[in-house]
């Protein structure tokens, strides 16, 4: 027999947060496979294409909340496809600058057009989008005050809030 876990409202809140964000990103998952990109890739591509200057690592991996280490490995892969191109900063010799390549710029476009998964949303009122935005600037704050308390360092403190 199974044990039955109780959960609190603010545990059932998170596990329905948790399943519905889960669900979406196989949805995205899905129709980006179809591109030969994965979500991450993606990222990576629309944060160069909305930034004027081009990139550092460093820079990107705040943007995506995830360890410069995993986005230099996600850099060099998306590097040997083609997509981007690191170059070595002429004025801060230590630095290096990702940018897009025209394959990149391409594979940019292609998946912007493939919107079905993002439309998910299109569900929801007005009103609702608004409360959503700001839920989920609500609790991005807290993730992010969260991370700060429980790993000190200078990859806790995320560009975006």
């Amino acid at each position: 027999m199974r044990d039955h876990i109780e959960l609190n409202e603010h545990e059932r809140a998170w596990e329905n947060l948790a399943v519905t964000c889960m669900t979406l990103q196989r949805a995205r998952d899905l129709e980006l496979g179809q591109m030969g990109l994965t979500i991450p890739q993606a990222a990576v591509l629309y944060f160069l294409k909305a930034t004027e200057e081009p990139l550092t690592p460093m820079r990107l991996s705040r943007r995506l909340n995830r360890q410069p280490h995993s986005v230099s490995a996600l850099l060099t892969r998306m590097e040997a496809r083609g997509l981007v191109k690191t170059d070595r900063d002429l004025q801060r010799k230590n630095w290096v600058r990702v940018s897009l390549t025209k394959k990149g710029e391409v594979a940019f476009k292609h998946q912007l057009s493939a919107r079905t998964s993002l439309n998910a949303i299109s569900c929801l009122s007005e009103n609702e989008i608004d409360t959503l935005h700001t839920t989920c600037k609500k609790l991005r704050v807290n993730g992010v005050e969260l991370i700060r308390q429980m790993q000190r360092g200078p990859y806790s403190d995320p560009l975006f809030q």
